[in-house]
């Protein structure tokens, strides 16, 4: 333990010999404008005069740090390298409110009158602990004027000595213990510093799901698609070539399709990396081409979509296709090519999309579900795409709902117009 207590405080001494080092421009200018208001206009005058422009130079570095933000982030890296102090205590950041920037000020203010009384005792300490300890052995400095009362000339000069190294120790381990404990006081995260931080792990987890939903959407669907598509031309490759072959066509123009959506997924980070800007994402404009994937896997798709559905917003719209893909998705993983009935409407400020599939035999999850039930709730073998249609529709302000009625299995989402809900940025 003592090797890294030594350690310890010897990169504490640094730090506050650092401190000194910082005040030093800050006394300068003091001590070149002061002069003509003091007797002695020498920049090195009296004892006196020194503390007096040391005195005038703190609140001026008190007002730097009040005004440069980037004051903060400079010490909280001398900090956390020379003092010891753990980092998640420690803010990260320009102090960019008032308050921080006060806290900031009180703490260069303590580290700078701190660092220059380690560092002036740090210069003068050795030199006198040195003669003190070679006093009584030199009969030439004893002679000597050195300022010294004449009982430590003789034997009390050594136990002065090392007296003034200890004190020059103890000072520089008590500064450094003292400011380290001051450090996630005045240097850690103020109230808005955590909220802003809540906000950008916020931000960054929607941002996350985000890219997920679009991954499992575009990439799902298309592997269900070609999944579907696979299984049908292989049953029929023999007594229906012609069919396969339209079925194989369909693989490919899905992949493409599904190559064309990720590259569109993958430019959403390279958009929020400032770097090339995201591929457009397709809309309800390209819902005809889905329907026909979907058709050309065996999947008959009854289909009733509005004309005003082609120039709604284009978050909505966005939106609105990813649903519907994903609706298909889950017919095509869940029940196999049975029909499906699509309704895509706009009436009363909001768009409405209703879905409903024969079940073979049973609902999508291996027991039924209840009636009714929202489109959110777990599912029996994972439930990702009704939760993800259930996270779009909440993000845009509206609802959707799923169940399994009669023998059918019913989805319905509604989408509004106007006054969406936070996701409408997305």
């Amino acid at each position: 333990m003592r090797g890294p207590a030594v350690r310890t405080i010897g990169r504490r001494w640094v730090h506050l010999v650092l401190g000194g080092a910082l005040l030093m421009p800050f006394f300068l200018l003091v001590s070149v404008f002061l002069p003509p208001f003091a007797e002695d206009r020498g920049p090195l005058g009296s004892a006196g005069r020194q503390f007096t422009d040391l005195g005038c130079a703190l609140p001026l570095a008190a007002l730097a740090a009040l005004l440069f933000p980037l004051v903060r982030p400079l010490e909280v890296h001398t900090v956390r390298s020379l003092c010891g102090v753990r980092a998640e205590l420690l803010a990260e950041g320009p102090a960019l409110s008032w308050a921080a920037r006060r806290r900031t000020a009180l703490w260069f203010v303590a580290h700078l009158l701190a660092g220059v009384i380690v560092s002036g005792m740090s210069l003068a300490a050795p030199p006198a602990a040195a003669l003190l300890l070679a006093l009584p052995f030199s009969p030439s400095l004893q002679h000597t004027e050195r300022g010294f009362p004449e009982a430590l000339h003789g034997a009390l000069g050594p136990p002065a000595g090392l007296a003034l190294l200890s004190l020059a120790a103890g000072t520089t381990w008590l500064a450094g213990m003292l400011l380290a404990r001051a450090a996630p006081v005045l240097l850690g995260p103020t109230p808005a510093d955590r909220l802003a931080a809540a906000e950008h792990r916020t931000a960054d987890l929607a941002s996350r799901n985000r890219l997920a939903r679009e991954l499992h959407d575009a990439v799902g669907h298309a592997l269900s698609a070609v999944t579907l598509q696979a299984g049908a031309a292989r049953r029929v490759l023999e007594s229906d070539p012609e069919f396969a072959r339209r079925a194989l066509s369909a693989i490919e123009e899905t992949s493409r399709t599904a190559v064309a959506e990720l590259d569109a997924v993958l430019g959403l980070l390279r958009e929020e990396d400032g770097d090339d800007p995201a591929a457009p994402a397709p809309t309800l404009n390209s819902l005809e081409a889905l329907l026909g994937r979907t058709r050309a896997g065996g999947v008959p798709v009854e289909a009733t979509v509005e004309e005003r559905c082609t120039g709604l917003p284009p978050v909505v719209s966005r939106e609105a296709y990813r649903i519907v893909q994903e609706g298909l998705s889950n017919a095509l993983r869940h029940a196999g090519p049975v029909p499906v009935r699509l309704s895509v409407g706009v009436a009363d400020a909001q768009v409405t999309i209703r879905m409903a599939n024969p079940l073979p035999g049973a609902p999508p999850e291996a027991s039924g579900p209840p009636a009714g039930r929202t489109a959110g709730a777990a599912r029996t073998g994972g439930g990702r795409g009704l939760r993800g249609i259930a996270e779009r529709a909440r993000l845009l302000g509206g609802r959707a709902s799923a169940a399994a009625e009669d023998g059918v299995w019913r989805l319905t989402v509604r989408l509004p117009l106007t006054d969406a809900g936070p996701g409408t940025h997305a």
